[in-house]
């Protein structure tokens, strides 16, 4: 049940990611977390990123095997020079499969939507670099369904594709971006309420991106497409599950990610891919750990 708020907290928090294009002509952008380089005036920032991950060692012995593929689509609006708002809005699919029991339970369809707003409160401009402040402030909206069943029952809160509950969250992002290389760093908490007699474990993240430009070493007046590395450390920490106000001590626990990607990046839009690996798992009881996370998607800016 924790993976189904760590891949949540990966999306949007981003989709945490939180990750959304920016509307700085050719400039790269983080891809697990968010950037507090802003959204101009009017425009739309337009972001399509598909995940795959699947699970690693089960403690319990079961053999239990996870695999969630999700498909986020993220929409930015410029609404003053310093305010963006954004919208996510997932499609999943999660399976939990048992194969020494012969059992497999899965749901599909939309997950829960995230709405939040990103405000600029500190920029120091110098040439050729730049630093950013932006804190932001959202709402997780109970849009997936969370009453799916099959005919074993009702399916485990991991498998449904929405947790049923109103889950705010807020953060705080710092960006400083040279010719060179961006370097953001997110701080986030998700507090997760009750639906159902359920209430998935608050969320504490950390996440810091760097970007640096690989290609072309030398810039001038005609450059106009890049190519950048991107390497990213995601810390998330969440708190027990909760069932009838009892503690799950087979759930919660705090991993450490690490991410490898490159981008391509033109006037108006990126490709990028990145594989994200845990280097770190202390989870709690016999909670599920995670193998490996797969991430692609485009960004256009309009």
């Amino acid at each position: 049940m924790k993976g189904n708020i760590a891949v949540a907290a990966a999306v949007a928090v981003a989709v945490a990611g939180w990750v959304f294009a920016i509307s700085w002509p050719a400039t790269a952008a983080p891809i697990t977390t968010n950037t507090a380089l802003p959204v101009a005036k009017g425009e739309y920032v337009f972001r399509e990123q598909a995940i795959f991950n699947q699970s690693g060692d089960d403690p319990s012995g079961l053999e239990r095997d996870r695999r969630v593929s999700i498909s986020a689509t993220v929409l930015g609006y410029g609404l003053t020079r310093n305010l963006a708002l954004f919208g996510v809005l997932p499609l999943v699919h999660k399976r939990l499969e048992f194969p020494g029991l012969g059992v497999t339970r899965q749901a599909g369809g939309l997950g829960d939507a995230r709405l939040f707003g990103r405000y600029t409160v500190f920029q120091q401009n110098l040439p050729g670099q730049t630093f950013r402040i932006a804190p932001l402030v959202g709402i997780e909206l109970p849009t997936g369904e969370n009453t799916e069943r099959d005919g074993l029952g009702r399916l485990p809160m991991a498998v449904q594709p929405g947790s049923g509950s109103w889950d705010p969250f807020v953060g705080v992002v710092t960006t400083y971006q040279t010719r060179d290389f961006e370097i953001d760093v997110t701080a986030s908490y998700q507090a997760n309420t009750e639906a159902a007699d359920f209430e998935f474990g608050d969320v504490a993240r950390l996440d810091g991106s760097l970007q640096y430009r690989l290609w072309p070493r030398e810039l001038s007046d005609d450059t106009t497409a890049y190519v950048y590395g991107v390497a990213e450390l995601n810390l998330i920490h969440q708190e027990k599950n909760r069932f009838l106000g009892a503690s799950n001590p087979n759930s919660g626990g705090t991993t450490l990610y690490g991410l490898v990607g490159l981008q391509y990046v033109d006037q108006r839009q990126i490709y990028e891919v990145g594989v994200q690996l845990p280097l770190v798992q202390d989870l709690d009881g016999t909670a599920l750990e995670r193998n490996y996370i797969v991430r692609g998607s485009i960004r256009l800016n309009f």
